[in-house]
């Protein structure tokens, strides 16, 4: 049999050391290998397959849409389409607006601008994103990503892109000493620069209002006093809920833990849309921001937007997370996660911060000196001993994401609570080993 590295490209990777097993299955949050093992998969494959592999509803949902319609452009009607697009204004209260599907995350992301754009009046209009963010890997992805791995490849301000400091309470850019604090600054900071640029001249914010690979959660005060700020100078907000919604942060969306008052003019949405059984993303627009484009050209789109395959995934997707409770076991096992990785912290030196809680997501920052909060290793590098932690679980069967000083914790929604809490048994296991002391 050909070793895949032999004949592809992978992504965000030294492309000569890539070197993975081979998965050829999988069922609930466990990975099966070719080799006979299984895995625990404790990142949800990059924050995807939150109903977990092989969610025989995904499945059979697919098997279904093939069956009597594999594919239509998008400028024909398909029902699955509508039911879906239903479904999500439904679910993300933006009842009244309008669904524009895309290919993925990044795409989602570019339209939203173009849609904020274009029911701005400002075809170039500035656009306000953060430091230490991810938005994608399209050129326009990059140009709103505050992110150092992709900054080298694009100018942000030729795109019209601007950038403030994120709130990061455990490292705080504004010099405030409480995360309420930290998020009112960082909410602040955008209206600071809003108001720099010109209302005249800024179509949209956006912003990630909770989990990203970055590793930061922002605080309770950020996200309303964000609101506030855009709604104030009649700036569009785009809520980047590309790996937030769908449960993980124990609600549809995670804006939505601020109440209905705090709703974005705009979310873009991905990952968990389908439960990663089929590529799909989606940018949901308002009824106010619909009521300004709905009779302009929008000139955007691509061959496979909306793909009837996908969209079917999508819809099964969105029925499997209400029918089978799956948003509130996320917000209550996240609850219960977030307890043991703060004992956690009180037993391990290294771990200088826990973040999240919300839902079956968190972030623990690893440290040098838990005083000093001196990081183990200049952002984004992994310190050694994390990888060799990383790869020590592999071997044990326990796959977990990492990024920089970060152990990022996202498993699938589905995870059993046995299986949950042996993996923080074990990573405890693992500190103790690669972290003596």
């Amino acid at each position: 049999m050909n070793d895949e590295a032999d004949s592809v490209l992978h992504s965000w990777c030294v492309p000569a050391r890539w070197n993975a097993p081979t998965v050829v299955g999988g069922q609930g949050a466990w990975l099966h290998l070719e080799d006979g093992r299984r895995v625990l998969d404790m990142s949800s494959l990059a924050e995807c397959s939150l109903l977990g592999h092989q969610h025989p509803k995904l499945v059979q949902a697919i098997q279904q849409q093939a069956a009597q319609l594999c594919f239509v452009t998008n400028q024909w009607g398909a029902r699955v389409r509508a039911e879906l697009a239903e479904e999500l204004l439904e679910v993300s209260g933006l009842r009244g607006g309008r669904v524009f599907f895309t290919l993925a995350g990044a795409d989602a992301n570019e339209n939203a601008i173009k849609v904020a754009r274009l029911a701005s009046g400002l075809p170039r209009g500035a656009v306000i994103a953060r430091d230490r963010s991810y938005h994608g890997a399209t050129f326009m992805g990059m140009a709103l990503s505050g992110d150092a791995r992709v900054q080298a490849f694009v100018d942000a301000q030729a795109l019209g892109v601007h950038h403030v400091p994120p709130p990061y309470a455990y490292r705080c850019p504004y010099g405030t000493a409480t995360p309420q604090a930290c998020g009112a600054a960082a909410a602040q900071a955008v209206g600071a620069k809003i108001d720099e640029l010109g209302t005249e001249r800024t179509a949209a914010v956006i912003m990630e209002p909770n989990a990203g690979t970055n590793g930061i959660v922002p605080p309770d005060s950020f996200w309303p006093a964000l609101r506030r700020a855009t709604r104030e100078r009649g700036v569009w907000l785009i809520a980047d809920e590309v790996m937030s919604g769908f449960g993980r942060c124990g609600h549809w969306f995670a804006w939505q833990k601020h109440g209905p008052e705090h709703a974005p003019d705009l979310i873009t949405c991905a990952k968990g849309l389908t439960g990663a059984a089929a590529p799909l993303g989606a940018v949901i627009v308002s009824a106010t921001v619909y009521e300004r484009i709905q009779h302009q050209m929008l000139g955007t789109g691509l061959t496979y937007c909306g793909h009837p395959l996908s969209c079917a995934a999508g819809l099964a997707a969105v029925r499997a997370y209400r029918d089978e409770g799956l948003i509130e076991r996320s917000r209550r096992l996240g609850g219960w996660l977030f307890e043991r990785l703060q004992r956690l912290q009180q037993r391990h030196a290294v771990i200088g911060d826990v973040r999240g809680g919300d839902g079956l997501f968190a972030i623990v920052e690893l440290v040098a000196d838990r005083g000093t909060r001196a990081p183990l290793a200049p952002w984004p590098q992994m310190p050694p001993a994390l990888a060799a932690l990383l790869q020590d679980a592999m071997a044990q069967g326990l796959s977990f994401a990492a990024r920089g000083n970060l152990i990022i914790l996202a498993p699938p929604l589905v995870i059993a609570e046995a299986e949950l809490a042996d993996a923080i048994d074990r990573l405890d296991a693992l500190l103790s080993r690669h972290f003596p002391g």
